[in-house]
């Protein structure tokens, strides 16, 4: 089945359209001067061009770029990890949001299991830094499983980020086939042990499909995710990075996700978004909850009431 696959052309609703334009380039350079990584390049994001170039969100990736786990789905490099800029990358990512104005920033990291605390620590400062340079900017954060350190979630809640996401990224039955090192069942724990430490914070996870998993199974996933208490679910098309990764097994049309967004509603999801380029961090601005949106909301009106001279210190 898998070669099957292997030959046949993407679909029309997969591709999309490059646009570089002037705001796109801008944020490039930007990222390069700064020595950032981003997941939406380093795990080649189909929407880079549509959320880089409308500047209402980014996603940084920290504590270096090289994953010390292989995710056979995933193109982000591995191998020996990268020294840890301590503070030097967290005020980095939080100068960088305050030059682009960003509205909503997503803070996910490469798991680094040779750290005690998986970095959590980076990731609190990151947050806190972002914070003090821009209090209206919503933050999410996407960690990994952090290997089930329980005293390192602590840390990490301890930042008060607006949305908690940790992918459970596919059906339990291909879990060891898909991830390296993650479990199935210590995401759901993870997930969970959040809402009992921040029980407002929204939590969110995302799944891929087209792997080899049958509906019945995403279905499971998403009763799975209820159960524990997960506020928000995002749904969206496996695509192969290279020809080592895992192959796609099934391209779903546009009216199965349609599908599966309603079959999440029903089960009690407050928001879903699912579609063949949906990614984990698709319109993220839009599932902050009512608080930390009027807090955005207020600060931007302040922002649009500073003086031109003001703007131009941060403007971009």
């Amino acid at each position: 089945m898998v070669k099957e696959y292997e030959h046949i052309r993407k679909p029309e609703w997969l591709k999309t359209k490059i646009n570089t334009n002037k705001s796109y380039n801008r944020l490039k350079n930007l990222m390069r001067d700064k020595r950032l990584n981003t997941v939406c390049e380093e795990a080649k994001c189909p929407n880079i061009y549509e959320c880089w170039s409308e500047r209402k969100t980014a996603t940084f990736m920290i504590l270096g770029d090289t994953c010390t786990r292989g995710c056979r789905f995933c193109a982000v490099k591995t191998g020996l990890p990268n020294e840890l800029d301590w503070g030097g990358e967290p005020q980095r990512v939080a100068e960088s949001v305050e030059i682009m104005n960003l509205k909503h920033v997503v803070v996910t990291a490469v798991a680094r299991d040779d750290l005690k605390d998986g970095g959590a620590a980076v990731f609190a400062e990151t947050v806190r830094q972002i914070r003090e340079r821009v209090p209206g900017c919503t933050v999410e954060i996407l960690p990994s499983d952090m290997k089930g350190d329980y005293d390192s979630l602590h840390t990490l809640m301890g930042s008060g980020p607006d949305i908690f996401n940790h992918n459970i990224e596919t059906v339990r039955r291909l879990t060891k086939r898909v991830r390296a090192i993650a479990m199935y069942d210590r995401s759901l724990e993870l997930l969970r042990r959040v809402k009992e430490i921040a029980p407002n914070t929204p939590t969110k996870s995302s799944i891929m499909v087209g792997l080899g998993e049958e509906k019945e199974e995403i279905i499971q996933v998403m009763d799975d995710l209820r159960e524990n208490n997960v506020d928000i679910m995002a749904i969206g098309q496996y695509l192969q990075p290279t020809k080592r990764h895992l192959n796609v097994e099934r391209y779903y049309h546009p009216d199965e996700f349609n599908e599966l967004k309603e079959i999440a509603l029903s089960k009690g999801f407050k928001h879903c978004e699912a579609g063949p380029l949906v990614r984990s961090s698709y319109h993220a601005d839009e599932q902050v909850n009512q608080s930390a949106a009027q807090r955005r909301i207020k600060y931007m009106k302040g922002y649009e009431e500073t003086s031109g001279e003001e703007l131009n210190k941060i403007s971009f």
